[in-house]
């Protein structure tokens, strides 16, 4: 017998590998889509956020500002900034219901990257801090908080 919290579970790794998927392959149109209509997603180092420094290498509070990240770098910065390949590697590593049915997460991620036939590197490790609801038939993040282990190994252009 299949549990509800079990059928949240398979709900909630579908999400992490549609995400992770979404972004190595490029298809910057699915992105919002795995995020509910209000959200937000943010990504800071763990020095910043340690230091109470509000600087963040993103900071997309809304559900425009998620858009507008697309459109930036599908439209505004397209044929002006040098193109990479990434590869996530994510591990789920803490899953709490919260009293409002939501879900807490948290995972490990490891981003590398390729620039046109150069030698892969390691962009960025560290982890994700997600808010994630469950509904009949998915999950889409109310939020996604990237902390940086460090910083990332080049500019970042796409989301992480």
């Amino acid at each position: 017998m299949i549990t509800e919290t079990a059928t949240d579970m398979h709900a909630i790794d579908d999400l992490l590998g549609r995400y992770a998927q979404v972004l190595d392959d490029q298809d910057w149109e699915q992105w919002p889509t795995l995020f509910a209509e209000e959200c937000s997603y943010t990504v800071h180092t763990l020095d910043n956020l340690q230091r109470g420094l509000p600087l963040a290498y993103m900071y997309d509070d809304n559900r425009a500002r998620v858009l507008d990240r697309i459109k930036f770098i599908t439209e505004v910065w397209a044929g002006t900034v040098e193109p990479y390949r990434t590869r996530h590697v994510t591990q789920r590593t803490r899953a709490v219901l919260t009293a409002a049915g939501n879900w807490n997460i948290r995972s490990n991620f490891q981003v590398s990257y390729s620039e046109n036939d150069a030698l892969s590197g390691l962009l960025a490790t560290g982890y994700y801090e997600d808010v994630v609801e469950v509904f009949d038939g998915g999950a889409r993040f109310v939020s996604r908080a990237v902390r940086l282990d460090s910083m990332p190994a080049r500019y970042l252009v796409y989301p992480l």
